[in-house]
């Protein structure tokens, strides 16, 4: 190191900032005039300095990495704890399901109780409807001769969808629980009342004729009663919601909107026919003909 006098020191030291203002200006200038160099001398400092920030940014992304994985200790030892407690619970209604599993078929047994038979299903595919006698309803792709039948049941993976009109070779009608014409009787799950669902079409049926004393709830679920041969009990509508008081209205459970995929269900109650009591006059059917003998205004002979 050369040694130089205190008053070169202090000479230099005054001159270091203007050389740096000098030194600045001209690079700035420089770099207007030849774009290309300073591009070039830029990337060139950037490629050496490179490996020194990355040894810079090492010790953070480490102490960073650490913090996060101290952070993600904590939430898995609490979601650690939070699974052993609903896990316990679960033990505790398996235990309770296969108690009630066991019971369930005692008492059959006993009864000899007959289950119903499982129901049969189509699987189609809802294509556009461009005709139609009715505001809502849609078209299903399937193979009709695979069982389908008029009145058929056509849910989606949420709910009920409608029930089959029209039937031709290749697709079906299936009339939409919006629509106008849809009469569905239903049952309500926690009030336990019996009502009509009504298609208004809108994306919302009006619930009508529900006991007055016993009013439908907010957002209880609202289930077919089995009062149609062709529809058994318990299939799943929507819930009840109030546009306004006094007014209930179901909300589908089902995509009316976005169908896609559905089954058309056969549940084959029709097909049982309740014996004939003593006395029991049975009803004509629209297939047979009958008369009525009248006596002849002339008289016999």
């Amino acid at each position: 190191m050369i040694p130089l006098s205190i008053p070169l020191r202090q000479a230099l030291d005054r001159l270091v900032l203007p050389i740096l203002i000098v030194a600045a200006l001209g690079i700035i200038l420089l770099g207007q005039a030849n774009r290309a160099l300073t591009e070039r001398v830029r990337m060139g400092l950037a490629d050496i300095l490179a490996p020194a920030y990355e040894l810079v940014a090492w010790p953070q992304e480490q102490a960073r990495a650490l913090l996060d994985r101290m952070r993600d200790m904590g939430r898995i030892e609490a979601e650690n704890q939070r699974l052993r407690a609903e896990n316990a619970n679960l033990r505790h209604w398996y235990d309770v399901a296969a108690a009630l599993v066991d019971e369930n078929a005692a008492l059959k047994a006993n009864l000899h109780w007959m289950p119903d038979p499982a129901p049969s299903f189509v699987t189609g595919r809802v294509v556009r409807d461009t005709s139609g006698l009715y505001a809502r309803s849609v078209l299903v792709a399937a193979n009709v001769e695979a069982g389908i039948h008029k009145d058929g049941i056509v849910l989606d993976g949420s709910g009920m969808v409608g029930r089959v009109t029209e039937i031709g070779s290749r697709s079906v009608r299936v009339l939409l629980i919006t629509d106008a014409s849809s009469r569905i009787p239903v049952r309500l799950e926690v009030s336990h009342g019996a009502a009509i669902m009504a298609g208004d079409n809108s994306g919302s049926p009006r619930l009508i004729y529900y006991p007055q004393d016993n009013p439908p709830i907010e957002g209880e679920r609202v289930v077919t009663n089995g009062e149609i041969d062709t529809m058994p009990p318990g299939l799943p509508v929507g819930q009840i919601h109030y546009l306004r008081p006094g007014q209930p209205v179901v909300i589908p459970f089902a995509s009316l909107g976005h169908l896609d995929i559905v089954r058309v269900f056969d549940y084959g109650r029709s097909t049982v026919v309740p014996p004939d009591a003593p006395g029991r006059i049975p009803l004509r059917r629209p297939t047979d003909s009958f008369t009525v003998p009248f006596p002849s205004p002339l008289g016999r002979g």
